[in-house]
């Protein structure tokens, strides 16, 4: 048996944490006790919990471990790499004023600091440098979420992770305007990039969030990216996130929600290209009187591949969440949804709803859904429901009656179906651009590039 032979034969599990052992003392040495004090428990879980099955219970429609076959370089030193970020981001969309914050192959790029303090108090920059200046802070919040959950995807990223994007936003404050975060993936060999963003919002503030994930190098990257939210009580977020990455790429995204009492969160992922796109999405309604609304959409094509998980847990009395997700699939691509609202005992008076549709445009595209209540109270309102189905013909001779072409009548329809999610967008003039990136994904416009579509510099 050749050494090639043996070297394949070794699962992905056995080589990441053989990797980790042989380079603990670089990632311990390069990071912060913050940080560092969860790496053992996380190692552990690892251990015991591996990558998701295929054919799991929770990733039935993903192959995660044969993402980990291929050879990318595990990034866990920051390499110096040069660029302007004016001559990379260039668009047709007009430029929204925002804070922005770049992570460059997960790492906090510097440009005039590693930590920068806005007006009203806010902060925003790199979690290493974070945890490191406001090491109490980021204990109370750091890993208490997405720790909650036996996840070994997530302790993967615990034990690796060094740096991401912190934000805070001290009680009764507001940025005085929205915080763009921006993840560019670019380099010469193909890379595992695993990072962590952390965001705190205090008791009665309220903020702006947007993502944008960029592939700029024709490379398979792989990402393993955690997000972990806490909305204090009284506190209102609306974050947005944008996907754009082109068909080499994977990426595995967990985003962990804390709500506490009378908070309000609306969260949306418009995913417009991706290889492999893996969105997980897990909301805890702590607080009485919370409210939830998650939503999503893709569009796939090419042999592309998305699958959205979300599990939204009741918690608290008096919560109400809404989850509505979306799908338009063409050209050999497949997806996946499986959303889970679970109502805990005591979480009376729990009004929570479900909706998942897709629109496969032809017969070569394929769609799993699985929507899911798990109720243990007795005095709620739950529901849920899921289609999978094709243009509407009626609505289509009803159009091309009225002299409108096939193509520009086909669009129409699939604008309309994307519409419902992007209406939940509360930002006006954010909606509105990401409604012109939708429009141009629908008509094959807008290509998986360097195109940032949120241009803030």
């Amino acid at each position: 048996m050749t050494m090639e032979t043996i070297e394949k034969d070794i699962l992905p599990d056995e080589k990441l944490t053989a990797f980790y052992k042989a380079n603990s003392q670089v990632i311990l040495s390069a990071s912060s006790d913050v940080l560092n004090r969860h790496r053992s428990n996380a190692f552990d879980n690892f251990v015991k919990l591996g990558l998701p099955k295929f054919r799991s219970e929770d990733y039935k429609y993903l192959d995660v471990p044969a993402l980990f076959r291929k050879d990318n370089t595990n990034y866990i030193t920051p390499q110096r790499i040069e660029f302007q970020i004016d001559d990379i981001f260039r668009c047709d969309v007009p430029a929204l004023d925002t804070h922005y914050a770049i992570l460059l192959n997960g790492f906090f790029h510097n440009h005039g600091g590693s930590l920068h303090e806005l007006p009203n108090g806010v902060i925003v920059g790199s979690l290493l440098e974070a945890s490191r200046r406001y090491p109490d802070l980021v204990s109370r919040h750091y890993n208490r979420y997405a720790g909650l959950r036996e996840e070994g995807l997530v302790s993967l990223n615990t034990l690796f992770a060094r740096d991401g994007i912190f934000v805070y936003v001290p009680r009764h404050a507001t940025p005085n305007k929205p915080i763009q975060i921006i993840n560019i993936q670019m380099h010469e060999i193909p890379l595992l990039v695993q990072y962590r963003n952390l965001i705190i919002l205090e008791e009665n503030s309220t903020a702006e969030i947007i993502v944008c994930d960029h592939t700029l190098s024709p490379q398979p990257f792989l990402s393993n990216a955690v997000t972990e939210i806490y909305a204090g009580s009284g506190s209102r977020l609306n974050y947005t996130k944008m996907q754009n990455q082109h068909n080499a790429s994977a990426l595995l995204n967990h985003r962990f929600i804390y709500q506490e009492k009378e908070s309000y969160v609306n969260s949306t992922a418009i995913t417009l290209h991706g290889g492999i796109v893996r969105n997980n999405l897990f909301v805890r309604m702590a607080g009485e009187g919370g409210s939830n609304v998650s939503s999503g959409l893709f569009m796939t094509d090419q042999g592309q591949h998305v699958d959205n998980f979300t599990w939204v847990e009741h918690a608290a009395p008096h919560c109400e969440s809404r989850q509505f997700f979306k799908g338009i699939l063409d050209d050999f691509s497949s997806g996946a949804f499986s959303g889970r609202i679970v109502v805990q005992p005591g979480a009376q008076k729990t009004n929570a709803y479900q909706k998942n549709n897709n629109l496969l445009l032809t017969d070569d595209t394929r769609m799993n859904t699985r929507p899911q209540l798990e109720i243990y109270a007795d005095d709620v309102k739950c529901s849920h429901g899921a289609t999978v189905g094709q243009l509407d013909k009626d609505a289509m001779f009803y159009l091309r009656s009225r002299g409108i072409g096939y193509e520009e009548a086909r669009f129409l329809l699939m604008f309309a179906f994307a519409n419902e999610v992007l209406a939940n967008i509360p930002v006006v003039p954010l909606r509105a651009r990401i409604a012109d990136l939708v429009n141009k994904r629908l008509r094959r416009e807008l290509s998986p590039c360097n195109s940032c579509p949120m241009h803030c510099c």
